[in-house]
């Protein structure tokens, strides 16, 4: 089973994950989305009057899915499933010209066009306590029995 350190080096080497979240009428929704992470917070750039940005600012609760590519060229030949990191975590919506957005902004900054690094809003989201992995930490051909790719590890 991986540890926490490779989790997070897994977190920080992508930048696509799955953000879940709720509506204030209880319904469930997901959103592809790009991060980056810097001091184990993960930092997503939406656009401020975007439905992800409202949701998640009345909730402050969200699920996370970071996929890994494994295979390397073995994947081009065979179906080969990503690896996935999930946790729950609390989100902050920040407005990107705020002190906390203005900084957490430098973080995403790469990830995004110049002209809508001021207009938006930035989620930083805080892990909180474990990650459910299935396939970080092990071989890929173990990839194959469910019970030895699972794994769960404290955030922290």
């Amino acid at each position: 089973m991986a540890g926490t350190d490779v989790i997070w080096r897994a977190i920080r080497k992508n930048s696509f994950a799955v953000v879940s979240y709720v509506t204030p009428s209880g319904e469930p929704r997901s959103s592809g989305v790009v991060y980056a992470e810097h001091d184990r917070r993960l930092y997503v750039a939406v656009s401020s009057n975007s439905w992800k940005a409202r949701h998640i600012r009345i909730s402050g609760q969200v699920a996370v899915t970071v996929t890994v590519r494994r295979g390397g060229l073995l994947s081009l030949l065979t179906p080969i499933p990503p690896a996935t990191v999930s946790f729950h975590g609390t989100a902050t919506v920040h407005a990107a010209t705020s002190p906390e957005g203005n900084e957490a902004l430098t973080y995403v900054a790469r990830l995004l066009p110049p002209r809508s690094r001021a207009a938006g809003s930035i989620v930083e989201i805080r892990p909180e306590g474990h990650f459910v992995t299935y396939g970080i930490g092990v071989a890929l051909l173990a990839m194959r029995d469910p019970a030895a790719s699972r794994g769960r590890v404290s955030v922290t």
